[in-house]
């Protein structure tokens, strides 16, 4: 028997919250261990309810989506974190995106587009957007490379090839048979340029705190 798909959720929407939870709790393979309105006592709710994927909104009160990403990932790295947003904020995704955040999506997203999007992060994906791919271009090619990083935070061509093809609105499948590469590869660099963001993300913040 396959291991149902564990999703806590933080949403102050009281409403939204509960369509969440039994939307979750009502589909096969998945489960809601938590659903919470705030992100205070953080570290104890993730403890508590051993999420494999949390849902995260962006703007709660106190603790908002952003500043939680980060909390999560420097006491739970495993876990899978998607933002939820009511419009496309590419500013507040991308600085959850460098925070660890592995993907978002639109509040008003269908649920069996919701559930999908679950299920790619538990599995290893990383979903991104034409908008969100060309802020990680602008990116890398405004900044020089951060000290101290070895190389680590620059973008192979490879990778650059995929983020041009997603500005451009190519889906995976596109993406892969112009590059005659496989979905699953596509998959694999554009998780690897989630994780270089976070990697120049955490170099900044270490040469903030230098100076």
């Amino acid at each position: 028997m396959e291991k149902n798909i564990r999703v806590a959720i933080f949403e102050d929407n009281y409403l939204l919250r509960d369509s969440y939870y039994q939307l979750i709790n009502g589909t096969m393979g998945f489960s809601c261990v938590g659903a919470f309105d705030n992100a205070s006592d953080l570290v104890f709710k993730i403890r508590r309810s051993e999420p494999d994927v949390v849902l995260m909104d962006i703007d709660m009160p106190g603790i908002n989506g952003i500043e939680a990403v980060a909390i999560i990932m420097q006491n739970f790295p495993s876990v899978h974190v998607v933002m939820q947003t009511v419009f496309e904020d590419d500013d507040k995704i991308f600085n959850a995106i460098q925070n660890g955040a592995k993907g978002y999506i639109l509040k008003k997203t269908p649920p069996a587009k919701m559930l999908e999007a679950i299920a790619e992060v538990y599995n290893g994906g990383a979903p991104m957007t034409p908008a969100i791919a060309a802020r990680t271009l602008e990116l890398f090619r405004s900044k020089t490379k951060p000290a101290h990083d070895n190389g680590e935070s620059r973008l192979s061509e490879r990778q650059k090839e995929i983020l041009h093809c997603i500005v451009n609105g190519m889906s995976y499948k596109m993406i892969a048979e112009k590059l005659s590469i496989s979905i699953d590869t596509v998959r694999y660099h554009v998780k690897n340029i989630y994780e270089i963001l976070q990697v120049h993300s955490r170099f900044e913040l270490m040469n903030k705190k230098r100076t």
